[in-house]
């Protein structure tokens, strides 16, 4: 029997809007991310505040908008003051998360300065390992106060006149995990996490806060975890974090393909944990979700083992991604679209050198890797209305995923625009899935264009001698006749088929 897939797409089976924020990322102290990524004075390309313009641009390609900062791990030993006035003047600091030393060029002022330049809003996290609410509303008052305050008055004498009105805070970092400087049982952080929010809307009752979820799905005390922590803090915020990362180590590509089930999987089941906390406590808020660290990670960890503690800067977390993980990327992509009503933000974690769809070298040149074009795909195309796909496709087994669909896809109804994206991916490895496309309830289409990212070596990369080995290309072939189209999605390939409602 010959290999097909169908997809029904119609206007009025919605999921949900699709908030900018889910195409945010992230960037932590930590390996090149900062320092040799977003900031390297002295670069050819460098601006006059030490960032790389060539780095910018590459993420103005994508139009990120929101960045998580400073962490991540980092954020639970870090005391925000060191990163603030004259820099001479800054200590250098050990950095227990991640065995470096951190110089502190860098902080809270001039992140926001870079988030002014790459068109991005931050997203900041405060410190809830060794420090508190104190600490936390005291960095509120800083960023976010006018003036006339002791914090607020501080930040104009550094030379920000005018607050920054950071709107999305985070309440620490996977506080549940055992490698996180002060993590806390679950009672303890959803206390502390209660009590900061409080403070922290009563200096600026226009933020939203982001309590920290489990820390992965795979994590003992999950979704109890959730359930306790909601229970103590669900009036005080606004959504709850969930962190998940894939790797192939088995060598097992249809596994490995297949993961993004278990996002969906992870999605719903911490839905559900929120919904039964609301029921219990008969509220009329619904709490949404903040998948702000999302990735594959994995390459680097022989590596990473092998870093000399305490040098500044070293090149930590530095996986080089290939074909099969940009599609895997795709996929988890797919999962948050097609949660689109709950899942309101999100982090690919994270954003240069650092796990990241943006290398670069020092001194040297910046490039995409595989999995920046999804992600820009995604960011650029995929705003509007998320709706329903109704799929019918051929399935394999997997090692630890039965019925896994070889057709992955979601839909996007720009109306503004006028427009319908689909993001799609064949999961067959050595087969092509003719598709089609119902969309008769949106009357005649015309195709403005089907990308595709494919390639003959599911583990060719991108490097700095080869930036372009794996790149996108607009020769997918797609066709229209009316509301129906057809498709040919190539073996082991990333779609974007982009649709004008005529």
């Amino acid at each position: 029997m010959a290999m097909k897939a169908t997809m029904i797409v119609d206007k009025d089976f919605t999921i949900g809007e699709v908030d900018k924020r889910l195409y945010g990322s992230f960037i932590e102290h930590l390996g090149r991310a900062v320092y040799g990524g977003i900031y390297e004075p002295g670069h050819p390309s460098a601006d006059e505040q030490g960032f790389r313009t060539d780095v910018l641009e590459l993420v103005k390609g994508i139009d990120v908008p929101i960045v998580r900062y400073p962490g991540g791990n980092f954020v639970s030993g870090y005391n925000w003051e060191d990163g603030v006035g004259p820099v001479e003047l800054r200590p250098k600091r050990l950095e227990l998360a991640w065995r470096t030393v951190e110089p502190n060029l860098i902080g809270l002022n001039e992140f926001v300065d870079w988030c002014r330049k790459a068109n991005s809003e931050p997203m900041m996290a405060v410190n809830l390992g060794t420090r508190g609410p104190e600490e936390a509303r005291q960095l509120v008052e800083y960023s976010n106060h006018p003036s006339g305050s002791q914090w607020s008055d501080l930040r104009v004498s550094h030379g920000y006149k005018q607050p920054h009105g950071i709107k999305t805070w985070c309440l620490g970092n996977e506080m549940d995990g055992p490698w996180q400087i002060g993590a806390k049982t679950a009672a303890e952080y959803g206390r502390i996490a209660a009590e900061s929010a409080k403070v922290m809307r009563w200096v600026d009752p226009s933020i939203e806060l982001v309590a920290c979820g489990s820390s992965s799905l795979n994590m003992p005390s999950f979704p109890e975890w959730e359930r306790t922590v909601l229970e103590l803090c669900y009036d005080q915020v606004d959504y709850l974090s969930l962190h998940q990362y894939y790797g192939n180590r088995d060598k097992d590509t249809a596994n490995f393909l297949a993961q993004s089930m278990g996002m969906d999987s992870f999605i719903h089941s911490v839905i559900a944990t929120a919904d039964y906390v609301q029921a219990k406590k008969r509220s009329k808020k619904k709490i949404h979700l903040s998948f702000d660290e999302w990735n594959v990670w994995y390459h680097s960890n022989d590596a990473d083992a092998r870093i000399e503690p305490w040098s500044v800067a070293p090149p930590q977390l530095e996986d080089v991604y290939n074909h099969e993980d940009a599609l895997l990327v795709g996929s988890m992509l797919i999962s948050l679209l097609k949660c689109a009503d709950r899942v309101k933000m999100a982090c690919l974690a994270q954003l240069v050198n650092v796990i990241a769809p943006i290398m670069t070298a020092n001194g040297g040149g910046a490039w995409k890797q595989t999995i920046y074009f999804p992600y820009m795909h995604a960011s650029l195309f995929g705003r509007g209305t998320a709706l329903v796909p109704l799929v019918s496709s051929p399935k394999y087994d997997a090692k630890d995923y039965t019925d896994v669909p070889y057709l992955d896809a979601v839909a996007v109804h720009n109306a503004e625009a006028g427009e319908v994206t689909v993001f799609a991916v064949n999961r067959h490895l050595s087969e092509a899935l003719p598709l089609e496309i119902d969309l008769r309830s949106f009357g005649a289409c015309r195709v403005l264009e089907h990308l595709v990212l494919e390639s003959d070596d599911l583990k060719a990369a991108n490097t700095q001698d080869a930036p372009d080995r794996v790149a996108p290309h607009a020769r997918g072939g797609a066709e229209a006749d009316g509301g129906a189209v057809q498709a040919r999605l190539g073996r082991a390939s990333w779609n974007v088929i982009r649709l004008k409602v005529v």
